[in-house]
């Protein structure tokens, strides 16, 4: 297939409606830096980020995934990689917030737990497709348990819950996708009590136990733990339909709403663009799960509809998880809304994503 053939056979689709996704982010943060000269630079490192997505994109679109498909020690290979980023960071990474998470490049920083939940999809699709007849039995339950498991403790001493809630969630979904016997669930949900016992006693600081603990009242403590999803509510109930307007929006700008970039984007655009603005970041969204299915649909073999599948449930579950947490529905735990909240490691992630799924739309 000739550079013109494969070109043509891109989903512009579904690159346009990521694109517009990630533009509405970086447009938001130029709307706060007309009251804090410091978004400026957020926006300016958001545009960079978006531009390297998009050559990463182009890279692996244009890379035969027949490859991977057909060759387990590459997969085991970038998922050896992974793990050893995920120690490396542990050791030599930069603490933000008490969290050792970041590799600090210049004015730039890096996190490789974005990377691991990508190639994560692809190891749980690798290893799934390859034994989908019988994927329901206790042995593959097991190793693919192991297989996320490892990444999951190493980002827990970052310490990153939001992180291994989505990699346990997108694991969870993928069993269920495949198939999962009886047997294998009521040892999962034993399992799961016995993890959430322990990581609550043992891994959990205290600010990340009361934010699950006070999501269900955030007015039983409204200047502690309960302040960032009063907060975010207040600033969704005063966009009203249309919105303040850009830059207009009084919480973010007063400096009320935390986070307003990353965590709580969602609020900060239902501020300023309104219920409007939320239609259209749902609509995007919903263009780009449309089209990764209707690749998923016509792909040519399991690993390829298993990936694309696996994309659909990493974006899904982020969306929700954010989403419920700006409206106060559930606990705050950190995690962004995929490509418009600000975070350069996140945005090239999922665009690397979404250039496997290029590919397998490429080479089907």
């Amino acid at each position: 297939m000739g550079f013109a053939a494969k070109i043509r056979s891109f989903d512009w689709v579904l690159l346009f409606a990521t694109v517009c996704l990630a533009v509405f982010g970086i447009l938001e943060l130029v709307g706060m830096a007309y009251n804090n000269p410091v978004f400026w630079t957020l926006a300016y490192k958001q545009m960079v980020a978006l531009f390297l997505a998009l050559l990463a994109m182009s890279a692996v679109a244009f890379v035969d995934y027949r490859f991977l498909k057909n060759n387990s020690y590459a997969v085991m290979f970038m998922y050896g990689g992974a793990l050893a980023l995920l120690v490396l960071v542990l050791v030599v990474g930069e603490e933000v917030r008490g969290a050792r998470e970041w590799f600090q490049v210049g004015n730039f920083a890096f996190s490789p737990t974005e990377l691991v939940k990508i190639v994560l999809v692809l190891l749980l699709a690798k290893y799934f497709s390859a034994r989908h007849i019988e994927s329901y039995r206790f042995f593959h339950f097991f190793v693919s348990l192991c297989y996320i498991l490892v990444p999951a403790v190493l980002i827990l001493f970052q310490p990153d819950f939001g992180s291994v809630v989505i990699i346990g969630a997108l694991w969870l979904a993928m069993l269920f996708f495949t198939g999962i016997s009886k047997r294998n669930l009521v040892l999962l949900i034993v399992a799961a009590l016995i993890a959430g016992t322990v990581g609550w006693t043992s891994f959990l600081k205290e600010y990340q136990k009361d934010r699950i603990v006070t999501f269900l009242n955030p007015y039983h403590d409204p200047q502690g733990a309960g302040y960032n999803v009063i907060q975010a509510l207040t600033a969704i109930g005063d966009g009203g339909v249309s919105g303040t307007g850009l830059g207009f929006g009084s919480q973010i700008h007063l400096g009320f709403l935390p986070e307003a970039h990353t965590d709580f984007i969602f609020a900060s655009i239902g501020e300023e663009f309104g219920l409007v603005g939320l239609m259209i970041l749902f609509t995007l969204l919903g263009v780009i799960f449309w089209r990764i299915t209707r690749i998923a649909l016509d792909a040519e073999n399991n690993f390829a509809r298993l990936f694309c599948v696996g994309m659909l449930l990493l974006l899904f579950i982020q969306v929700v998880i954010n989403a419920g947490m700006n409206l106060g529905i559930m606990p705050v735990t950190g995690i962004t809304f995929p490509f418009v909240s600000y975070g350069g490691s996140s945005l090239i992630a999922l665009f690397v994503g979404i250039g496997m799924v290029q590919s397998m739309k490429v080479y089907r």
